[in-house]
């Protein structure tokens, strides 16, 4: 375990989620302070501590301590346990803020993971568990991470502010990681996408399939949209409806846009015309930034490509986002590692917007509690 001086220390509470895994990663504490102290309503928000309840249960031994305004959080990361467990997510936020993290750390339980996460499936602010099914799981499998017990479900659909959706995550454990060289994402060959909606007429959907159609079939022949009604139980509390695309490339490169209506009665109504059209465009400026990865993922990728083994790993990204700059800053924080940032200016033949390419050398990261067969 890490010694108590090792401890860092943050103020306010932008990238509480970014702190909370790489410190369990490293297990080194942390301490965040001054959360929202200034603000008529301080502390951390109900979503946060939903999150944190769920750190707690996918590790074992953990010491947190949260004063009484909320505005104090230390955090002393325990083992990383996993195994079958429930959880209910906060309806302030989507199931894809949680799943964001627990793809960072499901690789390297000492058990695998298999979790049932009830709320949102679908929201305006998170990554949707569609799209993270479609881009995230295949770059789980370019570092080794496969198998069948790799798998994200959906039983349930659910829309804010209601959810009522429900999700099935499992991912089996992995000793080490590969390192990747991964420069050439390939040009785009096909474009699949699901336009789902609840509660709400199942036409909805296939107007919302004409329109994208009628923008992406000017590029791509090989475009193929499903529709996903769900009625019934399966659909959640609230109505809804949105659209997710993903472009896959020659290479296995996955780019993803989305889009989702407006929870009820929040916002301006949306029409499924508008909302599939402002999407297929979304999907084009994705496309125009380019990388091997999109920007959802850019930070998953960096994570994996840091704990793998001592060797060189390579990746081609599209403009960085903010989100990963400054987990890129944390990556430095927690584990020492400094990437190789060289710009790749967009030449004749790499149309698209300048792409950078990382590099780094992994810290060797072992799943010491994995247990062996």
């Amino acid at each position: 375990m890490a010694s108590a001086s090792a401890s860092l220390s943050y103020v306010g509470c932008n990238f509480l989620r970014q702190r909370l895994v790489l410190s369990t990663l490293s297990g080194r504490p942390v301490k965040i302070r001054k959360i929202r102290a200034k603000e008529e309503n301080p502390g951390l928000r109900d979503f946060e501590a939903n999150f944190i309840r769920l750190i707690d249960k996918i590790t074992n031994g953990s010491r947190i301590e949260i004063n009484q305004t909320g505005t104090t959080l230390y955090y002393q990361p325990g083992l990383l346990y996993g195994g079958s467990l429930e959880h209910d997510c906060s309806p302030n936020r989507s199931i894809g803020y949680y799943l964001e993290s627990l793809l960072c750390l499901a690789p390297f339980m000492k058990h695998p993971l298999r979790i049932v996460l009830r709320g949102a499936t679908n929201d305006q602010v998170d990554p949707t568990v569609d799209c993270l099914k479609a881009t995230a799981l295949p770059l789980l499998k370019r570092f080794g991470i496969d198998g069948e017990e790799l798998e994200l479900k959906i039983v349930r659909r659910g829309m804010p502010p209601k959810g009522g959706g429900e999700v099935i995550f499992s991912c089996p454990v992995k000793k080490a990681l590969m390192p990747i060289q991964y420069v050439d994402p390939g040009k785009i060959k096909r474009i699949r996408g699901v336009a789902y909606s609840v509660r709400v007429s199942p036409q909805i959907a296939n107007r919302i399939v004409d329109s994208a159609r009628s923008i992406l079939n000017k590029f791509l022949p090989d475009i193929y949209i499903y529709t996903d009604h769900m009625k019934g139980t399966s659909s959640g509390k609230s109505p809804g409806f949105g659209l997710t695309l993903v472009a896959e490339t020659t290479n296995g490169t996955f780019l993803s846009a989305e889009l989702a209506s407006s929870p009820q009665g929040q916002g301006a109504a949306v029409l499924p015309e508008d909302l599939a059209i402002n999407c297929a465009k979304l999907l084009l400026e994705e496309i125009h930034r380019g990388g091997c990865v999109d920007s959802t993922n850019q930070s998953l990728i960096l994570l994996l490509m840091t704990l793998g083994p001592q060797d060189v790993s390579k990746v081609l990204l599209g403009p960085l986002s903010p989100y990963t700059i400054e987990f890129l800053r944390h990556l430095r924080s927690y584990f020492q590692v400094m990437f190789k940032i060289e710009s790749k200016p967009s030449g004749e033949e790499r149309k698209g917007g300048d792409k950078v390419l990382m590099t780094c050398v992994g810290i060797g990261f072992s799943n010491l509690s994995k247990t062996v067969k």
